[in-house]
């Protein structure tokens, strides 16, 4: 047990042994264990974005254990996914990478202005697969945002009396928010202090845009000259906002692109006092050889090797 991993679990003073056991192994495995830096592998797009979209860039990737192989290769500090794929590969891998089981999902086969998820998992369904947390989505800005919080109150209640992480998924998205808004610097640093102030262990946000949605905030981040020019200065607000970074917040990698890109965006997550990367698309949708190289590449900048 490193120093640095003590002093993040004396972050979450409330919570009981047997999640603070779930946070220290999350903490402690990987090619990052100890550094208090995370790079987590989630592979929920099947089910959020369709089959061929996720995987036909890859086929491999429609069979899901090869997101444990992968997820336990690179040595990532845990692999993240909704029931089916966790399910499917569960026993096999046990005991080989922490598990994450992504409990609440939607699909895009109708189209949705103020989006919600349905429950597509349980608490139990996390203990009885061994899994050190549970996910969940919220959409900040959506008119279904308040039934999304009092249902996550309640599972984030029950998962910490059974020991267990819980893992937000903070995404703004709705008809009050324009398609730039849903990254823009205010909102996406109000999205991760909810998260925070609904139980969150881990806080996963996008990568902020410089752009200002709020007409009242944008008065304040003029006012107070707070600084959003950088990207690194956008996450370490972001971190900021975050409890002043007395919890965990990882960054999401969006869509697949470059490694010029994903790796520059990791060294600004590292700069800005971010704790790591949460990298779906943008490693299993490469070759298996190629998303290694690039998720131990990703893993290097933020322990500071690179």
């Amino acid at each position: 047990m490193t120093p640095r991993v003590r002093e993040i679990l004396g972050w979450y003073g409330s919570d009981n042994p047997g999640t603070l056991t779930n946070l220290a192994r999350l903490l402690n495995h990987g090619r990052l264990g100890g550094t208090g830096k995370l790079v987590i592998l989630p592979v929920d797009q099947g089910f959020e974005h369709g089959p061929a979209r996720s995987f036909a860039p890859n086929p491999a990737a429609y069979d899901p254990r090869y997101h444990f192989e992968l997820a336990v290769e690179a040595g990532c500090s845990a692999y993240a996914a909704p029931l089916g794929f966790i399910e499917a590969g569960a026993r096999d891998f046990a005991g080989d990478v922490p598990l994450i089981l992504k409990l609440s999902n939607k699909d895009l086969l109708a189209d949705e202005k103020d989006p919600r998820q349905a429950m597509t998992g349980s608490i139990e369904d996390a203990l009885r697969l061994g899994c050190i947390g549970i996910g969940f989505t919220i959409y900040p800005g959506s008119e279904q945002r308040l039934e999304m919080y009092e249902q996550l109150r309640s599972l984030a209640s029950e998962a910490k009396r059974s020991g267990l992480l819980v893992v937000i998924w903070s995404y703004p998205r709705g008809s009050s928010l324009s398609k730039e808004g849903e990254t823009a610097i205010d909102v996406t640093a109000y999205a991760a202090h909810l998260a925070a102030q609904m139980g969150a262990h881990l806080v996963k946000v996008k990568l902020p845009s410089a752009h200002l949605e709020q007409a009242a905030a944008k008065k304040v981040y003029e006012a107070q000259k707070v600084a959003i020019e950088t990207l690194p200065d956008r996450v370490r607000h972001v971190v900021q906002a975050t409890f002043d970074g007395r919890r965990v917040v990882i960054f999401s990698g969006g869509p697949a692109t470059t490694d010029d890109q994903v790796l520059g965006e990791s060294r600004a997550i590292r700069d800005g006092g971010g704790f790591g990367s949460i990298i779906g698309r943008n490693s299993f949708q490469r070759p298996r050889a190629a998303a290694v190289d690039l998720l131990r590449r990703i893993m290097a900048i933020h322990a500071g090797d690179a």
